[in-house]
């Protein structure tokens, strides 16, 4: 099954939902990778998700990456929101993939979570939250993974100053002499 099929699938089962495929690469000759992603809208993401996980044409069995990118003074902002989250999904049996693109906004940035389809989405789902401040509804155990807990920012949003806050000068060197 070719990734235009599972765009059929979609296509049929979600009618009213513009899926408007795009190529997630696009080469400096203009050629596209064969990558495609669609933009799926917050509200609609699980029950897409869960369609693509369960239909037996689709069969995404893996979701393998779960990625972020704040679009704050992006040349070319998409319209859709700030935060760009990604999926990349992979069905093993059908050798096939695709990408999911789902854009959220401040002041409360926030998905459902994913973690009840694909056990794997934690700590995908925790990287997201810790670096970026997107919250999962319904994630079991929604903590932070990198930093610590009452880290007051979050280190990969464009807004976050490049060497920090002042974070680390509270905090007493260790040397080998001294440890």
């Amino acid at each position: 099954m070719s990734t235009q099929d599972v765009l059929n699938q979609l296509g049929g089962r979600f009618a009213g939902m513009p899926l408007d495929p795009k190529p997630l690469l696009v080469r400096s000759d203009g050629s596209d990778a064969g990558q495609i992603y669609i933009t799926v809208r917050a509200a609609e993401l699980l029950e897409v998700m869960t369609f693509l996980r369960d239909d037996p044409a689709t069969r995404m069995e893996q979701v393998a990456d779960i990625t972020c990118v704040d679009y704050l003074n992006y040349p070319k902002p998409p319209s859709d929101g700030r935060y760009g989250l990604t999926y990349s999904l992979l069905s093993l049996s059908l050798e096939h993939r695709l990408w999911i693109k789902c854009f959220v906004s401040d002041p409360n940035p926030e998905v459902p979570s994913v973690t009840s389809l694909w056990k794997g989405a934690d700590w995908l789902e925790r990287e997201v939250y810790d670096m970026f401040g997107i919250r999962f509804a319904g994630h079991p155990d929604l903590r932070r993974i990198l930093t610590w807990e009452g880290f007051p920012a979050y280190p990969l949003r464009k807004d976050y100053p490049l060497r920090g806050r002042g974070e680390r000068e509270d905090y007493p060197v260790i040397t080998r002499e001294s440890s």
